[in-house]
């Protein structure tokens, strides 16, 4: 049984707590926060007792197979470089750090340790999107040359994570960094980005609009848009909506976990909604979920030494990509992502 420990038992940890309560071989056996109410709420939720709020005398008092960090990005290279001085395995909350500078930094310091490290981007992990996925592998609709991942709302986010208001980043950086990871889960590495970014909410500071244009090369495109500023008739929040247009047909994801698949042979409909598990709730479910196989997903890589899908050098494709839409937002140009991965 693997042993691990959280660091940060805030919002969304606890869906990290419950995840790794179903994880099969691994256990957390520790947590850590600065807040003393938040170690208690998590620590008697789910019956963990050794509780510390110096990440640092929790490293060096517990045997542990490997650290969760689900802090708030600015403290996650101090943390994880931490953890690898230890040998421990590192997983990390998204957005993997404040800077590409820091992904970068955190990124070498496990690997010159030797420990494995995955980003904790858990939206490919939802169940629809690995549908999506295992038709667009089984080259049912061809080769997909035109793709779009939209996650559209006015749902009331800030009500439950407040800071998201207050940064000078919002919405590409919070939500938009799930979607920009779904295209490329779906249609390859991107070679350049052009994007544009609106403030519409006054109440915010950060933009809460972005649409964005990938060229994955070979003439393959997406669109990736977001919005917590679009009112609807039917609220979909939390669903990412999936269009795919290829060389035998198309495929459809749609509001309420519809997936429609046209080919040769017609038209044919699934319903992909998301398992509701015993913990989770709508219509958080989707994501929920991620969660967990994402969880179980780092347990299985540590046990077989295979490679997380979204490692740490992995993920630093995705972070680019965040920071080229930021570069061309702002000086309106198309950003190649060489210039920022090297």
């Amino acid at each position: 049984m693997l042993r691990g420990a959280l660091i940060g038992c805030g919002f969304f940890a606890i869906n990290h707590l419950h995840g790794w309560r179903d994880a099969k071989g691994a256990e957390i056996v520790a947590i850590c926060d600065r807040s003393a109410d938040r170690l208690k709420i998590a620590g008697d939720q789910f019956g963990i007792t050794a509780r510390y709020q110096d990440a640092a005398e929790m490293l060096a008092r517990e045997k542990l197979d490997f650290v969760d960090i689900a802090t708030t990005a600015p403290m996650h290279r101090a943390l994880a470089e931490m953890a690898a001085a230890r040998g421990l395995a590192v997983i990390c909350q998204k957005p993997f750090a404040p800077t590409l500078e820091d992904a970068k930094a955190i990124v070498s310091a496990c690997e010159k340790a030797g420990v494995p490290l995955m980003v904790h981007e858990n939206f490919r992990w939802q169940s629809p999107m690995q549908r999506v996925k295992q038709v667009v592998s089984s080259g049912e609709i061809g080769d997909v040359f035109w793709g779009r991942v939209s996650f559209r709302s006015a749902y009331d986010v800030f009500s439950g994570q407040p800071y998201l208001a207050e940064g000078d980043r919002f919405i590409v950086e919070d939500l938009g960094i799930h979607a920009l990871d779904v295209a490329r889960f779906l249609l390859g590495d991107a070679l350049n980005v052009s994007a544009r970014i609106k403030r519409v909410n006054p109440k915010i500071k950060g933009e809460d609009v972005a649409t964005m244009l990938l060229d994955h090369g070979g003439g393959v495109a997406s669109v990736v848009d977001c919005s917590y500023a679009t009112r609807l008739e039917t609220e979909a929040f939390p669903e990412t909506l999936i269009e795919l247009d290829g060389t035998k047909g198309s495929l459809r994801l749609a509001q309420g976990y519809r997936l429609s698949v046209t080919s040769p042979s017609g038209t044919r409909h699934e319903d992909v909604s998301p398992p509701l598990l015993a913990w989770a709730s709508k219509p958080w479910h989707n994501i929920q979920e991620s969660v967990a196989l994402i969880e179980q997903h780092w347990v299985d890589c540590l046990k077989s030494g295979k490679e997380p899908e979204t490692s740490g050098r992995d993920n630093l494709k995705t972070f680019a990509l965040v920071e080229a839409v930021y570069q061309s937002a702002k000086t309106g140009q198309t950003i190649p992502l060489s210039a920022l991965l090297g």
